[in-house]
């Protein structure tokens, strides 16, 4: 979740099809982070149902993905203070942690300051991950995960 993978997240239609875009993402701990535009079909979704997925998939340097379904809260400008995190994102992604990026970095916030911003806070529900290097097929990930809520009810 460090790495800056392409996150593709599924918001829900108003007649309940999913909807997907690829996005940026940021994981602070407890949250994902992702912004857009009002004008974003898929942000205007999450605004009428806060149900989504998000699946981040990675080759290099160890190929698996993880999957979360959460529930999204959209955060806008009059109410939250979107900016710190939106330039995290732009840091990410843009910057790539190489101060040689710097300047990109700090054009391309600009721009999106000049944009109708939102940022969306995810809420993760459910997990999904698999690691190619270890993973065993689908009734071996069951059995771990049977275990896993073992380990967490006791």
């Amino acid at each position: 979740m460090a790495q800056p993978h392409v996150g593709v997240i599924a918001t829900l239609r108003r007649d309940g099809r999913p909807y997907t875009v690829p996005v940026w993402h940021l994981w602070d701990g407890t949250h994902v982070w992702i912004t857009g535009t009002t004008s974003r079909i898929w942000c205007r979704q999450l605004m009428h149902d806060g149900r989504v997925s998000l699946c981040v998939e990675a080759l290099q340097p160890v190929a698996g993905h993880i999957g979360i379904d959460g529930t999204a809260e959209v955060l806008q400008t009059d109410g939250f203070d979107i900016w710190p995190m939106s330039r995290r994102l732009a840091e990410k992604y843009v910057g790539r942690g190489d101060p040689a990026n710097d300047a990109a970095v700090e054009a391309f916030f600009s721009n999106m300051q000049t944009e109708p911003r939102l940022l969306i806070r995810i809420t993760p529900e459910v997990w999904r991950a698999i690691d190619m290097r270890v993973y065993e097929g689908k009734r071996a990930d069951r059995r771990h995960q049977a275990r896993r809520r073992g380990e967490m009810e006791g």
